[in-house]
């Protein structure tokens, strides 16, 4: 297990919040410091959402981005179980109620964790597997 490796939950205060529009953000703002960037969904579905989002999200920007092996040279990847994007990436934008099983493959690690009750309790149980692993996540309110 890598030490170096931060890892930060985004903690949502409202259901109306929305952890695509988060992860638009903070992929935007990840690629600006630098970092080659991966978005990890749960299905093929929500890798087009977040496709859709990273358009014009955040209001009048453009992520520059890619989905599945098409992501290999975008500076933003979107990956599914099944269809997993090529090339070294620093950060790792989890949006799926599992944990990150190869934690040790990013520098960085950001959970977000929505509002509903069933999600935040999955993101629980992952901010304990984490720590479980010897890491020492840390929490931020979105107010």
């Amino acid at each position: 297990m890598d030490p170096a490796c931060q890892i930060d939950f985004y903690v949502l205060a409202r259901p109306t919040q929305s952890a695509g529009e988060l992860a638009c953000r903070l992929a935007m703002r990840a690629w600006e410091q630098g970092h080659r960037v991966l978005v990890r969904v749960a299905n093929d579905e929500d890798a087009r959402r977040l496709d859709e989002q990273m358009w014009d999200c955040p209001a009048g920007r453009f992520v520059p981005h890619g989905r599945g092996g098409a992501a290999a040279d975008a500076p933003v990847g979107i990956e599914t179980a099944g269809n997993r994007v090529p090339g070294e990436r620093d950060l790792l934008i989890n949006l799926c109620v599992e944990p990150v099983a190869d934690v040790n493959r990013f520098r960085r690690l950001l959970e977000i964790v929505p509002a509903e009750p069933a999600q935040r309790d999955a993101s629980r149980e992952k901010f304990r597997n984490y720590r479980a692993l010897g890491l020492s996540p840390e929490t931020h309110p979105m107010g």
